[in-house]
């Protein structure tokens, strides 16, 4: 069963940052693509970033293009998203999610797909 676990949310000051890790739990996430997706208070979820399964590829979100910053480290079956210059409109749930096909990760970015598997999600809250 496929199981991915969020971890390095929490309460940050406008202007901080943070990591948040994607861990994969009973397979590896070599062949996968990994996508961040948020969902803040009473609004639909939304695409953040994604990272193609080599690592090859990225693609983020106007609103964090030159902020955030995604990565994947394949040994250690990680995807990582550095968060920087945090404003309090990022404040959400993130969620990772993991799915073979490239192209599916990105039609879920934009809302026109759906990948298969999903963590549990992590809080950011940015606020003075």
């Amino acid at each position: 069963q496929l199981q991915l676990v969020e971890s390095g949310g929490g309460l940050v000051q406008p202007g901080g940052s943070l990591r948040l890790s994607c861990v994969a739990s009973g397979f590896t996430l070599d062949s996968y693509a990994i996508g961040w997706f948020r969902q803040a208070p009473g609004k639909e979820r939304e695409g953040v970033s994604c990272i193609s399964s080599s690592g090859d590829h990225t693609e983020y979100a106007d609103s964090v293009k030159d902020r955030f910053t995604i990565s994947r480290d394949n040994a250690k079956n990680e995807v990582y998203l550095q968060m920087n210059n945090l404003k309090p409109e990022d404040t959400a749930v993130y969620y990772c999610a993991a799915d073979h096909s490239w192209y599916r990760v990105i039609a879920t970015m934009t809302g026109r797909g759906r990948v298969d598997a999903w963590g549990q999600g992590t809080l950011v809250t940015v606020s003075s």
